[in-house]
């Protein structure tokens, strides 16, 4: 083949894979993203979930009170992209608050929350039976604390774009 030849197939496959970077830089008008990380990485690579700034499993959760120290929940089953882990009820991280605090979750780094629903049990339950609603809605999660005692919190949340659902628990001391 000619050297000519050989110059004008790399110019082609060149001025492919810019125009193909280009379009891969920006999403379309219709697919804006959903998910805002608390701290972009630079570099702009993407997550093994195959995006970028999207996180490769569930976020972090975490619940607190007015004035009180966030606390991370514990990640129980969960469906994340393309896998996920089945585990079993837990009896969560501790948490102490005062009775008739609102509890109010913050995820980390910031994904998109289509629904949510909070129930409590109480603490040496071996799973959800018998539990008791304390709120559901879409976006951030906030509810009432439970009635004085020690309990499990169990937050069942499914996130925006279809990107997995997740279960986290929280042992909450309520005074």
């Amino acid at each position: 083949m000619p050297a000519h030849a050989h110059l004008r197939i790399v110019v082609l496959v060149g001025s492919f894979a810019m125009a193909l970077g280009a379009c891969a830089g920006s999403p379309p008008p219709s697919a804006a993203p959903v998910v805002t990380p608390a701290s972009p990485d630079p570099s702009g690579q993407a997550s093994p979930t195959g995006a970028p700034g999207i996180p490769a499993e569930p976020p972090d959760i975490a619940l607190r009170v007015e004035g009180g120290d966030p606390v991370t929940g514990q990640l129980g089953t969960y469906t994340w992209g393309d896998g996920g882990s089945d585990a079993p009820w837990l009896p969560g991280a501790p948490l102490r608050i005062g009775a008739g605090e609102a509890l109010v979750a913050r995820v980390d780094p910031l994904v998109a929350i289509s629904a949510w629903r909070a129930q409590v049990v109480p603490w040496d339950a071996d799973g959800p039976a018998g539990g008791v609603q304390l709120g559901s809605g879409t976006g951030d999660p906030s509810f009432p604390a439970p009635d004085p005692g020690r309990w499990t919190v169990h937050l069942d949340v499914t996130y925006a774009a279809g990107l997995g659902s997740a279960n986290y628990f929280w042992q909450v001391d309520v005074e």
